[in-house]
């Protein structure tokens, strides 16, 4: 269909009360698998590159500019998206390589400077017609235990989405990056009050480890967005080990490579069927 924005997707999944998959990736062979699993369920995503491949000699610009060709090519709506920017030098690097989204990250601001700060963000995106996430409550790592932080408040978090006119707002519920040590406990209420009384896109960091029942009650409390990383990763990871220990695999890189990357699309298709967004590329809320 075309490169969208991800204003355009998150007001999709508002109409349609599911939540659009935001699929993290780091090389070709991963972009691949996220863009063949999101085909084969005719669904709406987000591909996102992380602000460390942005900085020093990493290839994220040129991953973002085939992962933009390869959106246009596809046959159903995506963005791709700047994940955790962490200044406004890696925003432009985003920008210039032609993302339709960004996610800046100030959460680690005291309230005012974030809120400042993101809004000379959206002020900049608004200006070339791209779509800005922000976030408050830093969405910390699950290895820290950081899932166990206290929530966001509804009240700063109504008035931060106001105050910076950001899209789609990522809030601290009781999750975090990475692989958890026990298993996280999602604040399905604080979900549903930031929702419905600011009439909030909500965004969930760290979906990697959440049970599925969780995720089910996320989305109808008005969870739009959902990050998946880190078992994605272990997904493309454990299928490598496991051929690299079969003893039998091919030392043709991209022969080595077709189980992992099934493998990965695999977990990716799981996770869009999961969130309700199978067959919203076809569904009467056209983007």
């Amino acid at each position: 269909m075309a490169l969208v924005t991800t204003k355009d997707l998150i007001q999709k999944a508002e109409a349609g009360r599911f939540a659009v998959p935001a699929l993290n990736v780091y090389n070709l062979e991963t972009l691949q698998s996220a863009i063949e699993a999101v085909s084969s369920e005719r669904a709406c995503a987000m591909i996102q590159i992380y602000d460390r491949l942005f900085t020093g000699s990493g290839m994220g610009p040129q991953l973002a500019e085939i992962a933009c060709s390869m959106a246009r090519e596809a046959d159903v709506p995506l963005a791709v998206t700047l994940d955790h920017g962490a200044s406004r030098d890696t925003v432009m690097r985003a920008l210039r390589a032609g993302c339709t989204g960004i996610m800046f990250d100030g959460s680690t601001l005291d309230l005012e400077e974030n809120i400042r700060q993101t809004r000379d963000v959206v002020q900049l995106c608004r200006a070339v017609g791209v779509s800005v996430e922000g976030e408050i409550g830093h969405v910390g790592v699950a290895a820290q235990g950081d899932e166990d932080l206290p929530c966001t408040p509804a009240e700063d978090a109504i008035r931060f989405f106001s105050e910076t006119g950001v899209d789609l707002l990522a809030i601290m519920i009781g999750s975090a990056h990475g692989i958890y040590k026990k298993t996280p406990k999602l604040n399905i209420e604080r979900i549903r009050d930031v929702h419905d009384r600011g009439q909030i896109p909500v965004v969930l960091h760290g979906g990697s480890g959440i049970p599925d029942e969780q995720i089910r009650l996320a989305v109808a409390a008005g969870i739009r967005k959902i990050n998946y990383a880190t078992d994605i990763n272990l997904a493309l990871l454990g299928a490598m080990a496991q051929e690299l220990n079969s003893g039998s695999y091919s030392y043709a890189l991209d022969l080595f490579m077709q189980k992992p990357m099934d493998a990965a699309k695999a977990f990716m298709v799981g996770r869009i069927r999961l969130l309700g967004a199978s067959g919203q590329a076809q569904s009467r809320a056209v983007i």
